[in-house]
């Protein structure tokens, strides 16, 4: 099994974090590792996750067939894979969300197995083992039966290379958010794993001796309300008799906040951050995008709820949507400081392969030619959105996002954003290994605070200063802290490539606009006919 590499740094991908922390990457291939759960217990498995190893010719060699996949991020590094597979003549198999969305770009792998495993991998391994060597299986759309998923193959890991691990609770999300691809890939309706399975697998990683952090990949947790409030009293049960051998992370949509119960029972669980995505702070705009549920509350003061249950919010914004209004930036900025959001993934709009966005931008003859060819090697969304025509001038959208982007993660600003998040999360419910006063927890943070200040000395003054608050309050506040600080040892480079990236397409646009005089001409012509 080979994890594609991402084709680009990212927002998500956290490079410079990584080596601040020594790890090598933020999350592990659960895909795979899960896929690997799959198969028959004589098939013998190797994973390599290219993020983190190389391979050889000898493990090609080894291989009777090589399975890899992933997302679209990834596209350009398993089409490499799958020709590097055929010239040395082993059988490639592919799947995953990017092949699920767009199969046509994968039309060289030998096997295509697209959609949920659960569905189908069965049909596969009986095609495989009765002889043939090529075909592609479809999976019935969202019929997989989660509770018959197998406990991932967590053996197949090197924890060490990791910031952190996942499991998977749920699959789907009741909402209808124009652009996004989960509910065409997973549905509407959330299935959920049983509670048995779920502790099964945390019992797993329990006796394999993971400790730490530990991710809830679901794209909304509390999709299926009814079922989580049945599971989290077992899992906070779980971990209190483990002696809460893990933090946990998930994603959510906002309107956790208005449920107390659920905050409450999500802190007994020991969660300690929740990823949130709110696109845009302009009402008109979320209705467009059919984001309704973002409307219905000051989504401000609904983070602020979340951070008051003990739970830090990174959350993602959008720029680029048709219902931008001039002001886009202003408002954004104002939004992202009034929230206290220190993490604030800001991305261009992307229409992905077989979204509602894409089939009405496909519609209106406003989606460009290659619009699901991932961008190239060097570049992601951040630096490549906008792949359609857009209603607002492309260099006012471009303009915008840079603006938000210089402020946003101008070290000062960033720094403020996580001095007061402290002042507002109220970590007393959650536990942590770290205990008060514990001398050589102080020594580890202030060393990779060091270790950030020292890569970045323009943001040096911002944030000592705010670590030093943070410590002066309690331990958790600066745990939380070094890990906002952390973070920032790439986001602020990061954003700086991003912004340089913006400031070249905008260049290109100025030199494909006509000069002043030649416009006259135009306007001028145009009059006269």
């Amino acid at each position: 099994m080979l994890y594609p590499l991402f084709s680009a740094e990212s927002f998500w991908t956290f490079g410079e974090s990584c080596k601040v922390l020594g790890v090598k990457r933020p999350a592990a291939p659960l895909g795979l590792i899960t896929v690997a759960a799959m198969l028959p217990e004589s098939w013998t498995v190797r994973l390599i996750d290219c993020n983190t190893a190389p391979f050889s010719d000898e493990d090609l060699a080894w291989a009777d067939v090589v399975f890899t996949g992933g997302m679209m991020p990834q596209q350009a590094d398993t089409l490499r894979l799958i020709e590097i597979c055929r010239a040395a003549g082993k059988p490639v198999v592919v799947g995953g969300p990017d092949p699920t969305s767009s199969p046509h770009i994968y039309e060289r792998a030998d096997f295509r197995v697209l959609g949920e495993a659960e569905s189908v991998i069965d049909e596969f391994i009986a095609a495989w083992e009765g002889g043939a060597r090529s075909g592609t299986f479809t999976a019935p759309k969202f019929q997989a039966d989660v509770t018959k998923t197998p406990v991932p193959r967590f053996d197949l890991l090197k924890f060490e290379d990791y910031m952190y691990l996942g499991v998977q609770y749920s699959r789907g999300c009741p909402f209808t958010c124009e652009f996004c691809d989960i509910i065409e890939l997973y549905g509407r309706v959330p299935r959920t794993k049983t509670n048995a399975q779920m502790l099964s697998e945390l019992d797993r990683l329990y006796t394999m001796g993971y400790r730490g952090h530990l991710d809830f990949v679901d794209d909304n947790f509390i999709g299926n309300k009814k079922s989580l409030r049945l599971f989290l009293p077992q899992l906070a049960e779980w971990q209190r008799s483990h002696g809460y051998p893990f933090e946990l992370s998930t994603e959510a949509s906002v309107n956790l906040a208005d449920d107390p119960e659920l905050l409450d029972l999500m802190g007994a669980a020991n969660f300690f951050a929740v990823f949130v995505g709110i696109e845009s702070p302009d009402p008109a705009t979320l209705v467009a995008m059919r984001k309704k549920q973002n409307t219905r509350r000051n989504i401000a003061e609904s983070i602020h709820k979340i951070y008051a249950a003990g739970m830090l919010v990174t959350a993602g914004f959008i720029v680029g949507f048709d219902n931008e209004k001039v002001s886009m930036a202003d408002a954004m900025i104002d939004f992202i400081e009034e929230a206290a959001i220190p993490v604030s993934m800001v991305g261009l709009l992307y229409a992905l392969p077989n979204t509602q966005l894409t089939r009405r931008l496909e519609r209106e003859g406003r989606l460009h030619i290659g619009h699901d060819v991932a961008p190239t090697i060097g570049a992601d969304q951040c630096t490549a959105g906008i792949n359609f025509d857009p209603v607002r001038p492309l260099r006012d959208i471009l303009t915008d996002y840079k603006r938000v982007l210089e402020h946003v993660y101008s070290p000062a600003a960033y720094a403020g954003r996580v001095d007061r998040l402290m002042t507002l999360l109220d970590r007393s419910r959650q536990r942590h290994e770290l205990a008060e006063g514990d001398i050589r927890a102080k020594l580890g943070a202030m060393e990779t605070v060091h270790r950030v200040v020292s890569a970045l000395p323009e943001a040096r003054g911002p944030l000592w200063q705010t670590f030093m608050n943070c410590a002066k309050r309690d331990t958790s506040s600066a745990r939380i802290a070094v890990q906002m600080i952390a973070a920032y040892a790439h986001l602020g480079p990061f954003s700086r490539k991003v912004i340089a990236a913006i400031d070249e397409r905008l260049a290109a646009l100025d030199e494909q606009m006509p000069s002043p005089a030649v416009a006259a001409g135009a306007t001028e012509a145009r009059h006269l006919a």
